[in-house]
């Protein structure tokens, strides 16, 4: 009884912060976010179908998150340029910021792209601008801010690619067969 009524309550939540807190990004089927996730952007957030967000998350950054996503706890997605660090005759702390109307420093439309059948681990940092590459993994504790091969892991500081997901191109080969005709990747 008491895990039902959690899972209604979860629920619930998850459907308060798709349509009310965070109305204004687009959100897929069946989200979740943990505690404490912080979603904002400057202009876009797009969360696909099957997402999961850990608890203390952080989404700082336009993104475009793809289907089927787990996101660990304590994972940080933000800005490389959010204050203008450049700015003459102004200390850091009142310089102009990302979160300003009028802000026109470097790289302000840059997207955070992360592809289907990713899986970022606990505490891993991801810097805007980058593409994380559809079946792959990011280490605990990475921070990337390079490009993620498709079906790779990576790992480090800063990442960098250690291996691929699969054993074999055999192994990836039944894997997107079997997977292609799932429910996976928002097609049911």
């Amino acid at each position: 009884m008491f895990t039902k009524l959690k899972k209604y309550i979860v629920k619930i939540r998850d459907l308060y912060l798709v349509n009310i807190k965070w109305k204004r990004y687009q959100i897929g089927r069946n989200f979740h976010a943990g505690r404490n996730v912080v979603i904002w952007a400057k202009d876009k957030v797009v969360i696909g179908h099957n997402c999961y967000i850990g608890r203390n998350s952080q989404i700082e950054c336009n993104v475009d998150i793809g289907n089927e996503v787990l996101i660990a706890n304590n994972v940080a997605f933000i800005g490389r340029y959010d204050h203008y660090y450049q700015q003459i005759g102004t200390p850091i702390r009142f310089a102009s910021q990302i979160r300003d109307e009028d802000y026109e420093w470097l790289e302000k439309d840059r997207f955070t792209r992360i592809e289907d059948d990713v899986w970022i681990g606990y505490g891993a940092i991801i810097l805007s601008g980058v593409t994380i590459g559809k079946g792959s993994i990011i280490a605990a504790g990475s921070t990337v801010t390079k490009d993620v091969e498709t079906y790779s892991i990576y790992a480090g500081v800063p990442a960098k690619k250690v291996s691929d997901r699969f054993e074999n191109a055999d192994d990836l080969k039944n894997h997107l067969k079997l997977i292609a005709g799932d429910v996976l990747y928002g097609k049911k």
